[in-house]
């Protein structure tokens, strides 16, 4: 009280804002001049501004009749920058240095504690600055005679060297083609020093016109910083209490929070989420975690979040498998994006993970072979989709990563209504265009059906075992009736042909992790075939080197993939599987998507087509230590094409028969 006693209030002075100018208003800084000296005194002979950069350049004449002016210097200045010659491009076209250049650069990033302040008849007028750029002598023109100063010594160079000299000798170049761009690179190329120079001098120059302290568009202008009126709308906003009205004017600094160092990608601070709306705190969430229970979700969000809304959000940027919220695909892979292992765009990315996050809507389990010959997606790519959202197990496959939230889909029974009507949508959607087999899909999804019809990996094994014991009595009927209908002999004799068993299923696993063997009844059958058929077959009769069982080619894969067999041998009578394999790929790759063969074709499948086709399996004898892959080794040969010279085309060696001019070992 003593201190307002000693320093009372002499006047009242009432302040207003002026916001006319608000936007354009800026504060240029020149360097020191004398006192009797103002730069509105010298000419100002251009003025141009970058508005985004918020850079400035003054071009200002020199007084060269000054006493303190060095004109030999001006001159050799002149001279060193121009030369000789002057012309249009010249920088000082009176071959004296008579102007020079300024360029800003910015005091300050943050300019909303500042303004313009205007005293009138009693009354102040603010005005917010927009910017404020201090100017600086600009040297480029040394650059330019330094780069005339090399050009003139590269040329005295050129004549003083002899004009016959041979030509430069022939240099060998590196061509090196670029990898496609990932999210990632590009993210780092943008942020680089070296992007944002080049942005920089993309930005056009904005030229001014310059107008002095008296001039009347000066004086026009000037009155813009006064506010229109004291009791106008524009002062309503100082109307506020002494707290907010000095937050105003000194608003806390954001500098200390810019200079912070930028926290890695991978790292998701919790005190800058939940500064951002609430939509974009789930999509950064679902994002980083991929899948996740919707409790665990409101505990991060906190608890004075409403769950309605967070329903809503969330229904936006995941979809619900087994109870538990898993992000959707096009949040992992935009639109524009493409995979980092293989190139392939992201539309394509985003149907195999929907096929993967569909097939755990089925069961707990899911299978990589299973998901890659589906998909015709690349090993690491796969490997990615089940990562977000499963663990492997070994000797039974990928297991989804969360139990079961049979609390969440009790409590929410329209949710879960509404996300069964998308998968609904999205197994149409599978079915078209991986032309998947209705006999393998699910009568019912049972994704939100309850734990009690989860069955685990061993337990599907032991009921396939059961299954195979039972019907262990009407296959062995079944071969038995073929053995009795297949008795003619119709190998030739001296023949040899090649017989391979068959390996158990699940012993040619090239995943990285073990995963389960089909036990279903047929595993038995086929692992006791040679050639694709039953060994029973064997015995001397024209079906022993491959016609599959009456009914197998009635279906359209069968029959299609039986079309190209042949047409293929009628072309090429003799092929190994390596060749056929590499052949098969080409003709897909020629086909309209959705077309039957995308199905899935097996290398046994494809075998048992060949031999179905009037092929046979010929034995060629390899040394013991070639270099040939093992389907390579397997040769298949056109042995009945339809015409009189199918007994003709073999020639007998050593005791095996070989192709005529076919098949060289």
């Amino acid at each position: 009280m003593a201190n307002e006693e000693d320093d009372p209030v002499i006047q009242e002075i009432d302040v207003y804002l002026a916001k006319s100018l608000a936007e354009k208003l800026y504060l240029f800084q020149y360097p020191v001049r004398p006192a009797s000296m103002t730069y509105d005194d010298i000419p100002h002979l251009s003025a141009k501004i970058k508005p985004k950069q918020q850079k400035v350049e003054l071009e200002m004449a020199i007084d060269t009749l000054n006493p303190n002016y060095c004109r030999s210097k001006g001159e050799q200045i002149a001279l060193n920058v121009d030369g000789a010659c002057a012309d249009e491009t010249s920088t000082y076209s009176s071959k004296l240095m008579d102007k020079q250049t300024f360029c800003s650069s910015q005091t300050t990033s943050n300019t909303s504690r500042y303004a313009a302040a205007l005293y009138r008849q009693g009354e102040l007028h603010l005005t917010p600055l927009h910017g404020i750029l201090q100017l600086r002598p600009s040297f480029s023109y040394l650059d330019k005679a330094d780069a005339k100063h090399r050009e003139r010594e590269a040329a005295n160079e050129a004549g003083d060297s002899s004009q016959d000299e041979a030509e430069d000798d022939v240099k060998q170049i590196t061509v090196r083609f670029s990898r496609p761009e990932s999210e990632q690179a590009r993210q780092r190329r943008v942020q680089s020093y070296e992007f944002l120079q080049k942005k920089h001098a993309e930005e056009a120059w904005v030229h001014l016109h310059y107008y002095g302290l008296k001039d009347s568009r000066s004086e026009h202008e000037r009155q813009y910083l006064l506010c229109p009126g004291s009791s106008g709308v524009e002062n309503t906003e100082l109307v506020k209490s002494p707290s907010e009205y000095l937050l105003m004017l000194m608003p806390p600094s954001q500098e200390e929070e810019k200079d912070k160092p930028v926290a890695p990608s991978n790292v998701l601070s919790m005190a800058q989420l939940r500064t951002l709306p609430l939509a974009d705190q789930i999509k950064i969430l679902m994002k980083n975690v991929k899948v996740m229970p919707f409790a665990n979700l409101m505990s991060l969000l906190g608890p004075s979040i409403d769950s309605v809304a967070v329903l809503r959000g969330i229904q936006k940027v995941a979809m619900l498998v087994q109870g538990n919220w898993v992000v959707k695909s096009d949040i992992l892979y935009p639109k524009d994006s493409s995979s980092p292992h293989s190139g392939v765009p992201a539309e394509v990315l985003c149907r195999g993970r929907d096929f993967v996050m569909w097939k755990f809507t089925q069961s707990r389990w899911v299978v990589r072979k299973e998901v890659a010959t589906v998909t015709k997606l690349c090993a690491e790519d796969v490997k990615d989709f089940l990562e977000h959202m499963a663990v492997v197990r070994i000797n039974k496959g990928w297991e989804f990563i969360l139990p079961y939230d049979g609390e969440f889909i009790k409590k929410h029974p329209d949710v879960v209504q509404r996300q069964h009507m998308l998968w609904t949508g999205i197994q149409a959607k599978l079915e078209k265009v991986y032309n998947l087999v209705k006999e393998t899909m699910p009568k019912k999804p049972d994704a939100q059906s309850g734990p009690a019809g989860l069955v685990s990996g061993d337990q599907r094994i032991q009921v396939a075992k059961t299954k195979a014991q039972q019907n262990h009595v009407l296959l062995e009927r079944e071969l038995q009736r073929r053995k009795e209908q297949l008795r003619a002999p119709a190998v030739p004799p001296g023949v040899r042909i090649k017989e391979e068993p068959v390996s158990e299923e699940g012993e040619d696993n090239d995943d990285e992790e073990e995963e389960p063997m089909d036990t279903s009844p047929s595993g038995g059958l086929h692992s006791r075939l040679a050639n694709g058929l039953p060994p029973g077959r064997a015995v001397g009769t024209d079906s022993f080197n491959g016609h599959p069982p009456p009914g197998c080619a009635s279906t359209p894969v069968a029959r299609e993939l039986r079309a190209f067999v042949e047409a293929t041998f009628q072309r090429q009578f003799v092929l190994t599987l390596s060749e056929l394999k590499r052949l098969f790929n080409l003709h897909l790759a020629s086909l309209p998507p959705g077309h039957t063969l995308f199905s899935g074709i097996s290398d046994r499948m494809l075998q048992d087509t060949v031999l179905a086709a009037g092929c046979k399996q010929i034995l060629v004898p390899f040394p013991p230590q070639t270099a040939a892959s093992p389907d390579e080794q397997k040769v298949f040969a056109l042995w009945e094409s339809g015409d009189m010279s199918d007994q003709d085309c073999c020639v007998s060696y050593g005791g095996m028969w070989y192709l005529k001019g076919t098949v060289q070992s």
